[in-house]
């Protein structure tokens, strides 16, 4: 299989369901899980300083225990928990888009893992190529139909 067949539109759907009844299970479960996420696509509100979110490493692990455990909801497109930052526990609600969720952890053991891209990649258009335009593009085949005209 390649690669590019799991960054299909429907692959990634999977995928989302896929997390979305692993975290609800979480939760079912009252089971406190860990999440390695890609940060660029993770918002806070309110934004974070500066030199908090320039500390944060391009995959962030957060553990949902505790406070951020009892504050955590799921939707279908994303999960949101409150956590504290840095020294002075500056507090913001953390919106983590489900396919921008790379691991969840229970303990120390990985119990899924997500390849997919939480960002759309253009796909090219393909047009229908004319035959004999594909045919002159190449500086040999046109030589030989010159050469076949005389």
């Amino acid at each position: 299989m390649s690669l590019e067949n799991l960054e299909t539109s429907a692959y990634k759907d999977l995928m989302k369901d896929h997390l979305l009844a692993t975290i609800e299970y979480m939760f079912d479960a009252n089971q406190e899980f860990g999440i390695a996420c890609e940060i660029s696509a993770v918002t806070f509100t309110p934004d974070l300083p500066d030199d908090l979110k320039s500390s944060l490493p391009a995959v962030t692990l957060f553990m949902l225990a505790n406070y951020s455990f009892d504050s955590a909801k799921v939707d279908q497109e994303s999960i949101s928990f409150e956590a504290g930052f840095g020294s002075e526990n500056f507090g913001a609600l953390v919106t983590i888009p489900l396919l921008a969720i790379k691991q969840l952890f229970v303990a120390e053991y990985p119990v899924l893992i997500n390849i997919s891209s939480p960002y759309e990649i253009e796909e090219e258009e393909t047009k229908p190529i004319d035959s004999m335009a594909a045919l002159l593009n190449n500086p040999e085949n046109a030589k030989l139909l010159k050469k076949k005209k005389t």
